[in-house]
């Protein structure tokens, strides 16, 4: 195998499925779809939050087994927590910087769009990377196996987290900036929430179990849709 079709197929795998995916939430904004310019930089502010977040979890881990060795702050439970919350910060503060403060965010289901584009974005490079270390496999077969999982799992999780900063900004789009303002805080606890109880079912659960714990990530995905339906029917006072 050529030295270069490994990361060739890393990176087909991890960018490929995520664009499947932003195809298919894309549509749920068809009727005013937002500037592709946007989009790809939403997109790439995800990738680029992973840069961010990959240092910021090492030094976070570092600290934790430094200062607090042999407690419960130290263990791969909790440290994975803080992982968590460390990736959806990260996020929405790239997703903030560079999209949702535009004028093009005009409407309650754009901050979801944006949002969901930006998780995408984080989903794809961190897959590329996961697929590139020796975890997925050693065989480009096993590698495309370790892809599918993370579609049908890690990606799938950080849409619907962000989403759900997404849906909060939504649901408040046309209140007082205050309101924004909680609405927004709001939604980031709740993004942190759902990142740490999927990441604590899936330490805990049992190989014949995970099946079980993808299974909620999809009945999110569909209760996700269904919000969106009303998000979209929002209007001005």
């Amino acid at each position: 195998m050529p030295d270069s079709l490994p990361i060739i197929a890393a990176f087909a795998g991890g960018v490929l499925p995520a664009l499947a995916w932003l195809w298919f939430w894309l549509r749920e904004d068809s009727a005013h779809p937002e500037p592709r310019q946007l989009i790809a930089l939403a997109f790439l502010a995800g990738m680029v939050a992973v840069a961010v977040a990959i240092p910021l979890e090492k030094a976070t881990q570092s600290l934790l087994m430094a200062v607090l060795p042999g407690t419960f702050f130290a263990l791969p439970i909790f440290i994975f927590s803080v992982w968590s919350v460390i990736e959806e910060v990260v996020k929405f503060a790239l997703g903030y910087a560079t999209v949702l403060r535009r004028r093009e965010d005009d409407e309650p289901i754009d901050p979801v769009i944006y949002m969901t584009t930006v998780a995408l974005g984080f989903a794809a490079a961190e897959n590329v990377l996961f697929a590139l270390s020796p975890l997925s496999g050693s065989t480009l077969s096993q590698m495309i196996i370790t892809g599918d999982l993370r579609f049908i799992g890690a990606t799938l999780l950080h849409i619907l987290s962000s989403s759900a900063i997404g849906v909060a900004l939504g649901l408040a789009f046309y209140r007082p900036w205050r309101a924004r303002f909680m609405a927004g805080l709001w939604g980031l606890l709740a993004a942190m929430c759902l990142h740490v109880v999927f990441n604590i079912l899936i330490l805990n659960a049992p190989k014949e179990s995970l099946l079980a714990v993808f299974s909620l990530v999809w009945i999110g995905i569909i209760a996700l849709l269904a919000v969106l339906e009303y998000i979209k029917r929002i209007r001005r006072a």
